[in-house]
């Protein structure tokens, strides 16, 4: 068996790294290895302002405006076309790029907080000589001094520790402080039980140490983490993957329908080449939704809002969307699930029948006499300054201080009738603490508390046994089992107090967890209901986690539980076929936590991962929303998630998947309100330039519905209320269709529904009203699509059969429909802008044939959603979208 650092005694290690542990390293030793590399994290290289302007103009709707842009440019110098069509159209396309760079402004910061917990002098002893360098210079073998307070500045092995305590929550997410040794082991596998070695990026909480140094730089734990946020990519968001399809299928139909108008005005109706051209401009325009990337936009920003009231700070605006289509979330227990505070729920005095739960406890004197000898062995402080508790000392003695609290009692009010005259301090070797008071009878008392096997008690064998079955019972709770014992001296004792500490009288055991938030347990029911699994990845211990899960209910009967070993031992295969039975994940490393989350990925599932320290950073990365927490969070873990919860509170994440799926759901009536209009006008240029009729319907027409009319309005969608009982469906999965829930069948209807309205219309204002006119039929037709397309918004915007209160409680899009068809109708009435249009005025039977048409898709779409739900309801099928 190879030996590692940890098994290796002081001669063995200074053979290892060539080094001597009292002098150090000499100058010349140092300088060799620093050519090896520096004590820093590597960054990854981030992508230039060109790249990220081509990445938002590479995809599908951009390649189009580009073009168009193109072409009209070509037009407007070659063939005197004008520079209307340019210039409108580039400055959508400018504006799509600059909202899409604008998501974007949030630059990836994970490495460089890395970079920050990097310390920037230590402490070495290098040629006999005690000095103080930058923590970049440290090279391997190097001695390096630890004190209380420090951080540890590379990876090392310990030589030397005095009551040393390291904070390694940051890269195990155990929030207790793990006592140090420089003992010679065997090397635990798990990060956080590896006593006698010392890692990047933790702090000193108290002691000394001298460590020699195994790893620097990437070569670290902490650098593995780097490697690992480097390595590990953003995925993409199911909305963006929909909307690319959709792009594709509107630029494939206008591509095939351009290329076949080119084809007949060119060889079969004898066009020029340029009015050819530019009826491909005009179907370009008519393909491409230019409001959809904005009003996307708007509503994943009004979603952002939303949540920030909710406590849910987004860093990536499309995370919004994302969060509302996640059906797994991997939760952190401690502080998220649970109150990062630990607490004494349960007790046992000595000669009780039975332990009695906190909150139903009478105490008894018994109980009374337990209480106050652990107030007195306690160090811990909790005091209220400024209308606020402050609170310092361990968590397991805090737990003890809140428990006086809650009966009216302190631990200075103890120390008035029993004054301490000695202590004997916690160690983890004997693992218990004492304390020696004097009595105001001029007795004194001696008081152990600690763990129940390292007590010596004068105790009878029944007493012992029933001592052992209420331990047992705690522990099968996951409770922190803590013992005290005591013993009256009539005269202050010769003996030190180390020495006095047998045949103890036992008062009693205390049970504490940090229990589960009340919150968090509705919270797990409530995704529970809305098809959203609740996973529970923790540092913690094994039936520590599993009890908490079992509380809150996210451990099923059937449910596994697994620990980070046991998960090192399955294949990325096996893993994948069991992790939707495996509800607990305890001990876990950060290599672990993204393999869970990649395995959940591979079944198809959309993941929110919360986390709070350094190790995890790259989980949060690779999940689909990374959860960070606001309040015990590092830098690290904030910069590397999509949300950040400013309370820690499970409840948050919950709340902000229904404002995501409020805000998904609009967002799916944006696209159905634009697309549909889109598609009628696509077929509508096609089949009239076929027929030989020529285009119905110029560019800047098509702009003027596409950017005003219809855009106007859409960005309004995005303060509708959520549909009723919208956490009570299922998650949409990431291969569902955007077509998907029948809004393929709504779209096609509204798009049959506008093509033989508007090719009704405009067949009458040109060939039955006037004598082969086209400019009354492009008219008729202008307005009748322009007005009616707006209309049809309040039909879309409510899924339940449409009602006055449905069509009135969205006041800003009823403003912006109003401003729209104000704007729309200021086209008839001012000459300028008539003549930039191409309308001309008509006769008031005209009118009344627009003013009756417009209202005709409405009266459709009404029809067929009332059609929708009834078939819906004879046949059983889901309804995703319940009537109000």
């Amino acid at each position: 068996m190879k030996m590692t650092n940890a098994m290796k005694d002081r001669r063995q290690l200074e053979a290892a790294f060539e080094t001597q542990l009292e002098t150090g390293l000499t100058a010349a030793m140092v300088k060799q290895r620093q050519a090896a590399g520096r004590n820093v994290l590597q960054e990854e290289k981030p992508p230039t302002i060109w790249q990220k302007i081509w990445r938002h103009l590479s995809d599908v709707a951009s390649l189009v405006l580009l073009f168009a842009v193109l072409l009209s440019t070509y037009l407007a110098i070659w063939a005197n076309g004008g520079w209307t069509k340019t210039v409108v159209i580039g400055s959508i396309l400018i504006i799509n790029v600059l909202i899409g760079m604008y998501q974007e402004h949030s630059a990836e910061k994970s490495l460089s907080a890395l970079k920050k917990m990097n310390v920037h002098e230590v402490t070495v002893i290098r040629a006999g000589q005690t000095q103080v360098v930058d923590a970049a210079e440290l090279v391997v073998g190097d001695i390096v001094k630890l004190t209380g307070g420090s951080q540890v500045p590379a990876d090392g092995r310990l030589v030397e520790a005095t009551d040393l305590r390291i904070d390694e929550a940051v890269l195990t997410g155990e929030s207790e402080p793990v006592k140090k040794t420089a003992e010679t082991m065997p090397q635990a596998s798990e990060l956080g039980d590896r006593q006698n070695e010392v890692f990047s990026g933790t702090g000193v909480t108290q002691g000394t140490g001298t460590m020699v140094v195994t790893a620097i730089g990437m070569a670290t734990e902490l650098g593995s983490i780097a490697g690992m946020l480097n390595a590990t990519k953003v995925r993409t968001t199911p909305l963006q993957k929909r909307l690319n399809q959709l792009s594709a299928r509107l630029t494939a139909v206008a591509v095939t329908g351009g290329v076949i108008i080119a084809i007949l005005g060119v060889f079969f109706q004898g066009e020029p080449l340029a009015d050819a051209m530019m009826i491909g401009v005009s179907l370009a325009v008519a393909a491409v939704p230019e409001t959809l990337p904005i009003i996307v936009t708007i509503s994943l920003s009004h979603g952002v809002g939303v949540m920030a009231k909710q406590n849910a700070i987004m860093r990536r605006v499309d995370a919004v969307e994302t969060i509302g289509g996640v059906n797994v979330i991997a939760s952190d227990k401690t502080g998220t699930l649970t109150q990062n505070q630990m607490t004494v729920t349960q007790i046992w005095a000595a000669g009780a029948p039975n332990a009695e739960s906190i909150s139903q406890s009478a105490q008894t004197p018994a109980a009374d006499r337990l209480m106050r000898l652990a107030g007195l062995a306690t160090n811990a402080t909790r005091e209220q300054v400024n209308h606020e508790w402050v609170e310092v000392g361990d968590s397991t003695e805090l737990a003890i201080v809140r428990w006086l609290g809650q009966q009216g009692q302190t631990r200075a009010q103890f120390e008035q009738t029993a004054v301490r005259v000695a202590e004997d301090p916690f160690n983890s070797a004997k693992k218990t603490m004492a304390t020696l008071h004097q009595l105001q009878d001029g007795r004194y008392l001696l008081i152990v508390k600690g763990a129940i096997d390292h007590l010596s008690l004068a105790q009878t064998e029944p007493v012992k046994a029933q001592m052992q079955q209420i331990h047992d019972q705690f522990a099968r709770k996951a409770l922190r089992v803590i013992a005290v014992g005591y013993r009256l001296f009539d005269q202050q004792p010769a003996e030190t107090i180390e020495n006095l500490q047998r045949e103890l009288t036992f008062a009693g055991l205390i049970g504490m967890i940090d229990p589960p938030r009340p919150t968090a347990i509705a919270a797990v029911k409530q995704a529970e209901e809305a098809g959203i699994r609740t996973v529970m990845i923790t540092g913690d211990h094994l039936e520590t986690a599993k009890a908490i899960a079992t509380q809150i209910g996210s451990l099923r009967p059937n449910d596994q539980v697994m620990t980070g070993a046991q998960l090192r031992d399955l294949t990325d295969d096996d893993l994948a076929q069991r992790i939707s039975r495996i509800s607990v994940y305890a001990r876990v490393s950060p290599e672990d936590k993204i393999r869970i989350v990649k395995a959940w990925q591979k079944q198809g599932a959309t993941v929110a991962m919360t986390g709070d320290g350094v190790n995890d950073a790259p989980a949060l990365k690779a999940a689909d929303v990374g959860v960070a927490m606001g309040i015990t969070g590092t830098e690290v873990s904030k910069n590397a998630s999509d949300m950040i919860l400013t309370d820690d509170n499970f409840e948050t994440i919950v709340k902000a998947v229904a404002t995501g799926r409020a805000v998904y759901q609009n967002i799916l009536k944006a696209v159905e309100f634009l697309i549909g209009v889109n598609f009628a006008q696509i077929f509508l240029m096609i089949f009239t330039v076929a027929i030989g009729w020529g285009a119905p319907l110029i560019a800047e027409q098509l702009l003027l519905i596409n950017v005003l009319a219809d855009g106007i309005p859409g960005f309004y969608l995005s303060r509708e209320q959520a549909e009723a009982n919208i956490m009570k469906r299922p998650p949409i999965s990431r291969q569902t269709s955007i077509f998907a829930d029948g809004l393929g069948q709504r779209v096609a209807v509204r798009t049959s529904t506008f093509i033989i309205l508007t090719l009704t219309v405009y067949g009458l204002g040109r060939f039955v009203l006037t004598p082969n006119q086209p400019a009354m039929g492009m008219t008729m037709l202008f307005f009748t699509l322009a007005i009616g397309s707006m209309i049809d918004i309040y039909p879309i915007k409510q899924r339940g059969p449409l009602t006055w209160q449905g069509m009135t409680r969205n006041r800003s899009l009823n403003l912006g429909v109003g401003i729209a068809m104000l704007m729309v109708l200021s086209v008839a009435l001012i000459p300028v802008l008539s003549n930039a249009f191409a309308v001309i005025s008509m006769p008031l039977n005209n009118w009344l044939i627009v003013a009756v048409s417009v209202f005709i898709p409405s009266f459709v779409l009404e029809v067929n959603k009332r059609w929708q739900h009834r078939r819906r309801n004879e046949t059983g099928l889901t309804v995703d979208e319940e009537i109000e």
